[in-house]
């Protein structure tokens, strides 16, 4: 007798645990269908103006009309990144608040040891969008006149070389040119890449690794002179500039991705929808064109799925935790 009620009692667990797995399924299904229904943020963790902030007010209009809702910009800056980052992670798992953030976010898991959220486990990289090398400039004064011309003249003259802060891709990206160049400089920090740009173009720095957007122009018209990209070919907008990866080996290919997360916990059904319109948007022909006029691709078709967009993002924290441990940078928020 108390085995038959024993069992029963275990047979109606499992049909009250079957039946709360059917409605979480059927409610995740409701919210999907009516996600959004009302203002979507899309957090940017810079100030207005730079690459993200950019591809942030392109992509927002973009979601707007695909799913029927506003998607406002907010730029929440600070922290190295890392208080927008928070910000989203802490957030109400709905998909109401998204992060629009880039390569920085996987450095920043090694570069500082108290984060008040781990990045793999609170947020959902939703898609991987688009990515462009890194240009190495130098000021249009500078002696040398080729990648390998340069090499030769650091072994003997210690150059100035700018980054936008202490564990910016630009502070990695100089750290691992030196480490395979085998060469010292003297690096200096400044606070964004528009002041560094700035003092470079006046003939105050030497070098600098820059987005090759913030720098079309200027290396058109002469300001700024070409040395090498971070990729494995050379770019047709700039010409002059040769690939770092056949000078120096892979670890000189850096490309600068942004990629769309959300908060842990958003239902599967959300962030799969989030997904397929902004495959339809970086697929979109007008999209990839105004990208390639600035040397920016879109994330390959087929890595932008979303369990492509977790198995990158763990492999990028990874690459780049090695390269802050390796060279002992320490984040400074």
């Amino acid at each position: 007798m108390r085995r038959t009620r024993k069992l029963t009692a275990i047979n109606w667990g499992i049909r009250l645990a079957a039946a709360c797995l059917v409605t979480l399924a059927s409610t995740g299904a409701t919210l999907a269908q009516q996600y959004p229904s009302r203002v979507v943020t899309v957090i940017v963790p810079y100030p207005a103006g730079g690459p993200t902030d950019q591809l942030a007010r392109q992509i927002a209009p973009a979601l707007s009309e695909k799913l029927g809702q506003n998607f406002i910009v907010e730029n929440v800056s600070g922290g190295g990144t890392t208080i927008a980052t928070a910000r989203v992670a802490r957030a109400a798992p709905d998909g109401y608040s998204l992060l629009l953030h880039n390569l920085q976010i996987s450095a920043n898991v090694s570069l500082y040891r108290n984060l008040s959220f781990d990045t793999e486990k609170d947020l959902i990289p939703i898609i991987f969008i688009n990515n462009n090398p890194l240009i190495l400039v130098g000021r249009k004064t500078l002696e040398p006149n080729t990648i390998g011309e340069l090499v030769t003249y650091m072994k003997s003259h210690v150059l100035k070389i700018a980054h936008p802060g202490v564990g910016a891709t630009g502070h990695l990206a100089t750290s691992l040119l030196l480490q395979e160049a085998q060469v010292n400089a003297n690096l200096i920090p400044y606070r964004g890449a528009a002041p560094a740009l700035q003092d470079i173009i006046g003939g105050h720095i030497d070098l600098f690794f820059a987005t090759p957007q913030s720098v079309v122009e200027q290396v058109a018209a002469g300001q700024l002179k070409a040395y090498g990209m971070t990729a494995k070919e050379k770019s047709p907008q700039f010409p002059a500039a040769e690939s770092l990866v056949k000078e120096f080996g892979p670890k000189l290919e850096i490309l600068y991705w942004h990629a769309l997360f959300a908060t842990a916990g958003t239902p599967d059904d959300i962030v799969a929808k989030i997904n397929a319109a902004m495959q339809q948007i970086v697929a979109d022909p007008a999209t990839v064109k105004s990208w390639a006029a600035s040397g920016v691709a879109p994330y390959p078709q087929d890595q932008r799925s979303l369990a492509a967009a977790r198995a990158i993002l763990k492999s990028e924290v990874e690459r780049w935790g090695r390269v802050v441990r390796d060279n002992h940078i320490e984040g400074q928020m």
